[in-house]
Parts: C-alpha cells; sequence; structure tokens
C-alpha cells in the first residue's frame, strides 16, 4: 500500500485497538483515536496512510499538510543529529536529512520543501533542494493555460515559481500587482515559454496586459481575487479606498470611469462587477 497518500479503503474488522480496512490486496489499522463515531463494517473511509513511531503502517483521518511528491510550506520543530524535523500535521514529524537541506535549517523558521519516499527503507522525507526536484524538459503546460503555483524563491527578476508540483518559472516584479510571499499557493497563468523551455508565468490571465496602468490593473486583480465584485464605487471614502488599493480618491474614479466605458465592469449592489 502506498504510503504518502490517500486511500478510500472498507472497514474489514473491528478490534479493541481500532479498525482494519483494507482493499483485495492490503489492510491497514485505523487506531481508535481516528475512527468514526458511527461505522458499519464495509463503510468506505478516506484516510491517509504513512509510517508511524515503530515503523508501522498505520492509517489516520488528520490531513497533512503536503502529500507525496508534492511541495509545501513547512516549519521546523527540531534540529537533531540526523536532521531537521518539520510539522506537516500529523503525529510523527517529518524529517529533512542534512544531505537533503540547501542549507542548515534553523529551528523555528519555514522554508518549501518536497516530500519523497526513500525506496530503500520505505520512509517519507523531505528535501529543500528544490530546483534538483523540478524539470522543464518534457513541459506539460501551453501558453496561456491556467497553472497552480507556487512561491518559492525570491530573485533580482522577480520570483521564482513551482508549477504543477513538476516545472519551475518566474513572475517578473514588474507584473506583480499584489503583496506575495514565499510558500504562497495561488493560480498563474503561462504567459510565454521560451526557446530554452524556461517558463514566464503571469498572476492575471491572459490579456491583462491590455490595461497598460498600474492602478488599473491592481483594481481588476482585486475583482478576480474578489470573484469578480467589490463593494467599493465611485461614491466611496477616501480611506476605504486608500486602504484597499494604496491610491487616491480620483486616481480611482479615474481607473473605474475608463473600465465602465470600455465595458470592463458595471455599478451595482454599491460596487463594482466585473464584466470581462
Amino acid at each position: 500500500m502506498e504510503i504518502g497518500v490517500h486511500h478510500t479503503l472498507s472497514i474489514l474488522r473491528e478490534t479493541s485497538v481500532g479498525l482494519f480496512l483494507g482493499n483485495d490486496d492490503y489492510e491497514v489499522l485505523l487506531p481508535n483515536k481516528y475512527c468514526p463515531e458511527e461505522y458499519e463494517i464495509e463503510d468506505e473511509l478516506r484516510v491517509f496512510v504513512y509510517l508511524d513511531y515503530a515503523e508501522r503502517l498505520i492509517a489516520t483521518n488528520l490531513e497533512p499538510k503536503i502529500l507525496l511528491n508534492q511541495f509545501a510550506l513547512l516549519q521546523v520543530t527540531m534540529v537533531t543529529e540526523v536532521g531537521a524535523f518539520l510539522d506537516w500535521g500529523l503525529e510523527k514529524n517529518l524529517l529533512v536529512p542534512y544531505r537533503e537541506q540547501r542549507d542548515r535549517m534553523v529551528e523555528g523558521r519555514w522554508y518549501v520543501v518536497k516530500m519523497l519516499n526513500d525506496e530503500k527503507t520505505d520512509r517519507l522525507y523531505a528535501t529543500n533542494k528544490i530546483d534538483k526536484q523540478l524539470q522543464n524538459e518534457a513541459l506539460t503546460v501551453e501558453e496561456g493555460e491556467e497553472v497552480q503555483i507556487i512561491i518559492y524563491k525570491k530573485t533580482d527578476l522577480g520570483f521564482s515559481v513551482i508549477i504543477d508540483h513538476l516545472h519551475s518559472g518566474l513572475i517578473y516584479q514588474n507584473e506583480i500587482f499584489k503583496e506575495i510571499r514565499i510558500g504562497d499557493k495561488m493560480k498563474g497563468y503561462v504567459k510565454r515559454i521560451r526557446e530554452d523551455n524556461k517558463l514566464d508565468i503571469s498572476l492575471q490571465p491572459i490579456g491583462f496586459d491590455n490595461y497598460k496602468d498600474a492602478y488599473t490593473k491592481s483594481i481588476v486583480m482585486k475583482l478576480l481575487d474578489n470573484d469578480g465584485f467589490l463593494k467599493l464605487n465611485d461614491k466611496s471614502s477616501p480611506e476605504d479606498i486608500y486602504t484597499n488599493f494604496g491610491i487616491s480618491k480620483k486616481a480611482f474614479k479615474k481607473s473605474i470611469g475608463g473600465l465602465y466605458k470600455e465595458r470592463k465592469i458595471e455599478f451595482v449592489n454599491d460596487g463594482i462587477k466585473l464584466l470581462d
């Protein structure tokens, strides 16, 4: 039974220590503390499977912060002679061996890591040598496509990102119109695939560059982040406008006036709604 992932398993039998779950090939214990209050034999449960402190196969209904072969931002809870241990939402912490640390990790700090399975020992571990875990030789994305990204490194040009847990890409600093931080997960768009397969990523849907004015871009970006509606309009207070956009009411009115003339927004319910 593969560890580090979710399984949907049937309840096979009840014991004093918990429920045994399984399928035609495997079975695993779900300890009493993770058992549902009501159940029947042959009910199906969705559980996460991993090895406990005694290296025994175990199931849990706790939701881990990272899955096998995926990336996430996790905090170091302890550093020992064997490596750093991360809080990943389960009782047993996740080890980052020293050989898998780009720089020596520090207790209390947060790092973007990938979780892997050691095929020799069948133990889960993490690495923060991110660049070695990404490849752009065989791309699975196309220009204009929506992708899932994780921000993982600040560079001179902008931010390096992980794309769909497979590829690396770059968001240029002059194309960022909201605050982003290392570890943030969000939607992105493949703006350009270069000849060397390097990927330029945009936080805005392709075509967003038609909005040349930075204030207008920030307003449309805010609309996109709020399901296309903002409870702000040309009658809103200067304080509310500045709190949301950091711009003056005059600049805000000019920007939304331009969007209204282009039929990109409409005024509804004391706010503005994105049409395109």
